[in-house]
């Protein structure tokens, strides 16, 4: 249980990390990105899920979230302006 929760954090920070370089300028600082990244995971899944897409491993598992991070990071420039 602890090791998946450590995974999940580790993987929201790659992926907030990489969320805030695609969205240039789009980030809010390293523990927001990391926090977004996390988040991201769970919007990625709902959205991917959607359209029938489920990746596997931890690949997978990074660019699911980085798609959802983007999306909260796209929407989050847009309540910020």
């Amino acid at each position: 249980m602890l090791e998946a929760i450590i995974v999940a954090i580790l993987i929201g920070v790659v992926a907030g990390w990489l969320a805030g370089l695609i969205m240039k300028g789009g980030g809010f600082g390293f523990i927001w990105n990391a926090i977004l990244g996390i988040i991201g995971g769970l919007v990625g899944t709902w959205l991917l899920g959607l359209v029938g897409v489920n990746w596997s491993g931890i690949l997978g598992a990074i660019g699911t979230s980085v798609i959802g991070a983007v999306v909260i990071l796209f929407i989050a420039g847009l309540l910020k302006k």
